[in-house]
């Protein structure tokens, strides 16, 4: 299983949110470019780059950062936050991401993760599943959809996406351990699945590790990772052996 470092960017900061909300913003660094490189020098192989701005407002303002970071670090880069076009996909694997999340469109314009998926191949593009008691929500998590989540994942499978990355909103940033029940849900789509939200301890990612055989093949890690009972290169060595 991957473990998977989470950098999120709000006003050229690195910082950490609770449940998705402004008002509940940790700053943990000034310079996230720092971050990333900090990350890859305990043994990340692949980070995940969030524009907080660009998702709460629909306009990646953050591009510049997110550029660095991609030409700073020998790891694999995912990104996602307000990537709304076909040309937003395309700028950020111009400036060197590995992957692109698509998280919002695919709700109101799938046609957008269609394209994408068709342009750049099933391992390069992930759609975000972010729900909230077991619905969809978009738009950094400001709005709550009708729409239940594993309706979503079906019809995001059937436009080409193979790759989910499902966060349980009320667990991210708490600390209060990964949401096991959804991710049991999800697998019936038989998608591969990262796992967001509530890790706290590596015997969270242990227990998560169970869940391979259905799909989920890596775990992003936030908060945990500025708290004592989480040490990534700790993490990174359980979960390879």
């Amino acid at each position: 299983m991957i473990v998977i470092p989470a950098i999120d960017i709000r006003g050229g900061n690195s910082v950490r949110l609770k449940q998705g909300k402004i008002d509940a913003e940790t700053i943990h660094s000034t310079d996230p470019v720092f971050m990333a490189k900090l990350w890859k020098a305990k043994g990340a192989r692949r980070l995940h780059v969030v524009d907080l701005d660009g998702a709460f407002n629909g306009v990646g303002s953050n591009r510049e950062i997110i550029k660095n970071i991609c030409a700073s670090v020998d790891a694999e880069v995912e990104v996602g936050g307000g990537i709304r076009t076909i040309e937003d996909v395309n700028e950020l694997f111009e400036i060197g991401a590995s992957y692109v999340i698509l998280g919002t469109v695919s709700v109101y314009n799938p046609e957008v993760v269609r394209k994408a998926v068709d342009k750049y191949g099933q391992d390069k593009i992930i759609a975000a599943v972010d729900a909230k008691d077991g619905k969809v929500a978009i738009s950094g998590w400001k709005d709550i959809t009708h729409i239940d989540v594993l309706t979503l994942a079906e019809k995001l499978k059937e436009n080409g996406v193979r790759e989910l990355l499902y966060t349980d909103i009320s667990r991210d940033g708490m600390l209060t351990g990964p949401d096991f029940s959804g991710l049991k849900e999800l697998s019936k789509t038989k998608m591969r699945i990262i796992a967001s939200g509530g890790i706290k301890t590596i015997d969270d990612l242990i227990k998560l590790k169970e869940y391979e055989k259905d799909g989920v093949f890596a775990a992003i890690v936030g908060s945990a990772l500025y708290t004592d009972d989480f040490k990534l290169e700790e993490a990174i060595k359980k979960m390879q052996g």
